[in-house]
């Protein structure tokens, strides 16, 4: 009886954990999900289908995804994580140049798929999962670093640029070697080839 009790425990089977992790630790399946999505408009996205209209909005779509593609790769090949803070490159200006980049990839995938509907799914879940994320992430940060944090936090929002760079002192240089030790080559050619995917919807 007792073994019967404990197989049919839901902590047994982790759904107690994986409902307390999706309320107050949400920003472990951020990524997951996000991805995900991004390949739901994917195979889901058919531009081709809607004509000229189509085309014009893939275009503008890409135009916003390669943007945000440029972000990323820009902030990557600075940032060494959890090593130093860093405040140099796109981090002089905001403090989260990597989720601005993924704000942009997203909603160019979003026009370029031509799915009404993903603009309101991204809305949804850029809300139920981005404000926890950066709250810890900025946690994180704040015991690692201390002062040196919350004078950069004090001059630089998380998510909206500043007009001019933040200034430390510090120099920091764009690193390819850095962008690819943090992956960020690897996600860029999977984001082509999903464009590339939906290109083909105009075959």
């Amino acid at each position: 009886m007792s073994m019967f009790r404990r197989l049919k425990a839901p902590s047994s089977l982790g759904f107690d954990k994986l409902a307390h992790d999706l309320v107050h630790r949400r920003y472990r399946f951020r990524q997951f999900v996000g991805v995900g999505f991004l390949f739901v408009l994917t195979f889901l996205g058919h531009p081709g289908e809607l004509g000229n209209a189509g085309r014009t909005m893939f275009l503008v779509g890409a135009v916003f995804a390669l943007l945000g593609m440029l972000v990323r790769l820009w902030a990557s090949g600075h940032v060494k994580k959890d090593k130093v803070l860093t405040t140099t490159g796109p981090y002089g200006y905001v403090r989260h140049p990597l989720y601005v980049g993924n704000h942009l990839i997203t909603l160019g995938f979003c026009v370029a798929s031509g799915l009404w509907w993903s603009f309101a799914a991204w809305a949804v879940i850029g809300l139920f999962f981005y404000p926890g994320t950066i709250a810890h992430e900025d946690e994180v940060l704040h015991r690692l670093f201390g002062q040196a944090w919350e004078r950069w936090r004090a001059v630089t929002r998380a998510l909206i640029p500043r007009l001019t760079p933040y200034q430390t002192g510090a120099q920091g240089e764009w690193s390819l070697a850095q962008s690819w030790h943090n992956g960020e080559p690897t996600i860029i050619l999977v984001l082509v080839l999903c464009f590339v995917y939906l290109a083909l919807s105009f075959l």
